[in-house]
C-alpha cells in the first residue's frame, strides 16, 4: 500500500543523474522546508503529460526529487524532451525504494516534511492531489481547469 499522510517516509540512497553523486534523504538536506519526492518512468505517457507539472512545482519554490526508474542517459533524455529539469536520481530495478514507498503507478508524488513524514501524496495524475501537494508545500496551485490538462488519468 503507497505511505499515507502520517507515515514515515522511507530512506534511500540513489546516485544523481547529472552530478553522480549519492542523494541521501533529501528532506534532511535543507532548512525545513518540505520536499516532494515526485516518482516516474521514462516511457510513462502519464508521466511525460505531468512532467511540466513536476517542473512548476520547483519552479514555485518546492523543493524537488525525482526519482526515476531507468538508467542515467534515458533520463537526462527525458529532462531534455519534456523539460522535467529537477534534481533526479536513477532508481535500477528490481526498484526497491519504489516498493518502500508502496509505488504501484507512477507518476506518484509524496511531500515530505523535514521530520521525514509524509505530508500528502498523489497517485497517476489527479490534479486535486497535486494541486495539494504544492499548496501544503506553500505554492500556488500547479494545475487548473483551462491548462490543457485533464482532471485526472490513471499512471
Amino acid at each position: 500500500m503507497v505511505r499515507q499522510p502520517g507515515e514515515t517516509a522511507p530512506t534511500f540512497r540513489l546516485d544523481d543523474v547529472d552530478t553522480g553523486e549519492l542523494v541521501t534523504n533529501p528532506w534532511q538536506d535543507g532548512d525545513g522546508a518540505p520536499v516532494a519526492i515526485a516518482f516516474f518512468k521514462v516511457t510513462c505517457p502519464v508521466c511525460q503529460m505531468a512532467a511540466p507539472v513536476v517542473q512548476a512545482l520547483a519552479d514555485a519554490g518546492v523543493r524537488v526529487t525525482a526519482i526515476g526508474e531507468d538508467p542515467a542517459p534515458a533520463l537526462r533524455a527525458y529532462a531534455e524532451r519534456w523539460g522535467q529539469r529537477v534534481p533526479t536520481v536513477s532508481e535500477p530495478p528490481p526498484y526497491r525504494v519504489s516498493g518502500a514507498y508502496g509505488v504501484r503507478t507512477v507518476p506518484t508524488v509524496f511531500l515530505v516534511g523535514a521530520d521525514g513524514v509524509v505530508i500528502r501524496t498523489a497517485q497517476g495524475w489527479d490534479r486535486e492531489g497535486w494541486n495539494a501537494v504544492a499548496t501544503a508545500a506553500g505554492a500556488p496551485p500547479v494545475s487548473h481547469d483551462g491548462d490543457g490538462l485533464p482532471s485526472f488519468r490513471p499512471g
